[in-house]
């Protein structure tokens, strides 16, 4: 008797407006993090750091569609994905089984643009004051495809080789933090601090933009963990709640330790705190119980924080918005405590970690993360090192003194 063939993938309408919702929330954090960024620098660099956030809508966005996507996630080798999907060929409003059943390929691939977009600008945040615009666009459109792609082939593509050896990774804890907290201290390192760094002249012009970057990061982070369930489903439920509950328990941790460390809690403290709960819990968002979440947000908070105080003090590096401390330690803890907290009982596809008996699960994510930052470190490295060779990296005294906003783009954010 003839065998009957598989039934085709069925194209769900309502995991695919979730997921296309969660799209755009997820788009609307890069201009959330140009709010972010652009208050914690001086007035005269304002429009300089958004623009290098806002620029990754543009470059980003081109270089994935055109290439960037089948190296992360068409059919290649354990390293590195095809060259299959280039130019969007063979991408379309089918589903594609191989990662999202019920989505169209399309709506799998724009997605997943819009990590790709904010990963890079993510980086931005130690350079800036004194990077040159033209060498900061080219690097994040190198580190893209040089950085990000294989490292999202690495973790979630089909055949990665982290992906096989079950490392968990829900939403890009090792995929976009590790990798870009990793590589904006190389970074730093590498350009050199500011002038008058560090120096209370520093400080930030405009604590309500802080504010309302980090909320809009929070409100589009839900786009981030609970739409990468990619369906309307209870794991999206679960994700959406372990995120809101992490980012809260880390919001208060960090209040805490700054009224009982520095004397009161701040505004800009309150919303890096946040922003901490919220990166932590990337990683194991869809994978730990509400409860777990909570403990993942606070000591995600408390690992940043005295992260950032401890390289403040040392002046090591001048990682100018803390993007190590913050992004790189919160991933660095996020991805370690998936390991711990997973638990099957909460998601099938996941493990049952540390906390429930399991020891196995923590070689993988130790793993992942040497990985992220090893790929970040040298690609960085790389990268930066090459262009600061041919065509320069930093502006000149003058024009740093002056600020970026009118040496780099002619404007001014603010009328005198």
């Amino acid at each position: 008797m003839p065998v009957d063939a598989p039934p085709l993938p069925t194209i769900d309408t309502g995991d695919t407006a979730w997921v296309l919702v969660s799209a755009a929330l997820v788009m609307l954090m890069t201009p959330g993090l140009a709010f972010f960024y652009g208050g914690l620098v001086r007035s005269k660099n304002v429009l300089n750091t958004m623009m290098m956030s806002f620029i990754a809508l543009g470059v980003v966005a081109i270089l994935w569609a055109v290439c960037g996507y089948s190296l992360a996630f068409s059919p290649g080798n354990q390293w590195l994905g095809g060259l299959g999907w280039v130019g969007l060929s063979g991408v379309t409003g089918a589903a594609n089984a191989t990662y999202a059943a019920t989505l169209p390929h399309l709506v799998f691939m724009v997605y997943q643009l819009m990590f790709a977009v904010i990963t890079p600008a993510l980086v931005s945040g130690a350079v800036v004051d004194r990077l040159r615009f033209g060498p900061y666009v080219a690097f994040m459109a190198l580190w893209s495809l040089l950085v990000y792609a294989p490292l999202a082939h690495w973790v979630w593509g089909d055949g990665g080789f982290l992906r096989d050896m079950k490392a968990l990774d829900f939403a890009g804890g090792t995929v976009v933090h590790i990798s870009a907290g990793v590589s904006a201290l190389v970074a730093a390192k590498l350009l050199g601090p500011r002038r008058g760094w560090p120096g209370p002249q520093l400080r930030p012009h405009n604590v309500p933009f802080v504010m309302l970057g980090a909320a809009l990061l929070w409100f589009g982070w839900f786009g981030v963990n609970a739409g990468s369930a990619r369906g309307a489903n209870a794991l999206a439920g679960l994700a959406f709640v372990t995120t809101n509950l992490a980012a809260a328990a880390a919001l208060v941790t960090w209040c805490t330790l700054d009224a009982t460390v520095s004397g009161k809690p701040t505004a800009v403290g309150a919303a890096t705190g946040a922003v901490v709960g919220l990166v932590t819990i990337t990683p194991a968002a869809g994978f730990v119980s509400p409860m777990s979440a909570l403990a993942i947000g606070a000591i995600g908070a408390t690992v940043a924080y005295f992260s950032l105080r401890f390289l403040t003090r040392r002046h090591w590096a001048d990682d100018s918005l803390d993007v190590f401390a913050c992004h790189g330690m919160g991933g660095i803890t996020g991805a370690l405590l998936t390991g711990v907290f997973a638990s099957k009982a909460q998601n099938d596809a996941g493990a049952d970690g540390l906390l429930h008996g399991a020891l196995a699960p923590m070689w993988p994510q130790l793993a992942g993360v040497l990985c992220a930052a090893g790929l970040g470190a040298l690609g960085t490295l790389a990268i930066l090192g090459g262009l600061k060779a041919t065509v320069g990296l930093r502006v000149a005294d003058e024009d740093e003194q002056v600020g970026l906003d009118v040496s780099e783009h002619a404007e001014e954010a603010y009328t005198r």
